[in-house]
């Protein structure tokens, strides 16, 4: 309050309230109150603006969580990873389907498989988009959400080449992997979401790269891990770890018209619809009439 009447007793702020409102300003007014208030009032302008902006924000995130349904998580206090969610969807989704997730020190690795359009990577992103709504203080999409503080979150989705540094696809692929390790062997408690590892480089190094990363990831103990992949055949040979679970999207093939449920399920896919799928289309017909 002191302040505010320390601000009303200058005198550009006496001159203006004097005057005779009804009066248009002239320009020889106009210059002197803006070079005076710019000069003596940038700081405390400075100050509401930004006290404006954090009232602008909040206004915002609150209507969101409402007109979203989305509920405040609750963070637990613990050294160890921790996230539970139930009900989680994809905010983005007018009618999506929810998913329930739990991820620990003793199961920190979700090993997801599925066809192309299944729901992989919008359940990652889902999971993603939780945590971070919930690490800046909003509302998440899920009737329920329980997680511990993270130090970060990593995300190895929409890996592109680049031309002009010449570098490939699989090679921008290792470098995000070689910098993922790199951050999360500290210490700290990680999320890490990895869409479609290794899609850049032939089936047979792509297995035998993914299970070398995989079985070095999961020594990672203070960390959670989601990867999705179309890579199947190397899920057997990764049950032999207790702390990987396996999940997948189901596709339902009837007269090769494809039907996705969305539905998270526990298990392994081994869905191969890419020749399908270029058939449906019409892709396959249009070669054959060339």
């Amino acid at each position: 309050m002191a302040r505010v009447k320390d601000l009303l007793n200058k005198p550009v702020i006496q001159k203006l309230i004097n005057r005779d409102s009804k009066q248009p300003f002239t320009w020889s007014e106009t210059i002197y109150f803006g070079n005076s208030i710019k000069e003596q009032f940038r700081s405390p302008t400075n100050e509401l603006v930004g006290i404006f902006g954090r009232l602008d924000a909040w206004h915002s995130m609150a209507i969101a969580q409402k007109e979203l349904k989305l509920t405040l998580p609750e963070f637990i206090e613990t050294d160890q990873p921790l996230l539970e969610a139930k009900d989680l969807f994809h905010v983005l989704l007018p009618t999506p389907v929810p998913y329930d997730v739990a991820l620990h020190k003793e199961s920190n690795f979700i090993f997801l498989t599925g066809a192309n359009m299944a729901g992989k990577s919008t359940f990652i992103k889902a999971v993603g988009d939780a945590v971070f709504l919930a690490h800046v203080g909003m509302g998440v999409p899920a009737s329920h959400m329980k997680l511990s503080l993270f130090d970060g979150l990593l995300s190895n989705i929409n890996v592109v080449d680049n031309i002009i540094k010449g570098e490939s696809y699989f090679f921008n692929e290792v470098q995000r992997i070689k910098n993922t390790i790199l951050k999360i062997n500290d210490g700290r408690k990680w999320l890490v979401l990895i869409d479609e590892l290794f899609k850049g480089t032939n089936v047979q190094d792509a297995m035998k790269c993914s299970l070398t990363v995989i079985k070095g990831l999961i020594k990672i103990k203070n960390s959670l891990f989601i990867l999705s992949t179309h890579l199947y055949e190397i899920g057997e040979e990764l049950k032999q770890h207790p702390n990987i679970s396996f999940r997948y999207f189901e596709t339902a093939v009837e007269e090769e018209q494809l039907s996705f449920s969305y539905q998270l399920k526990e298990g392994i896919s081994n869905d191969r619809l890419g020749y399908l799928i270029l058939k449906r289309e019409k892709v396959v017909s249009l070669l054959e009439q060339l």
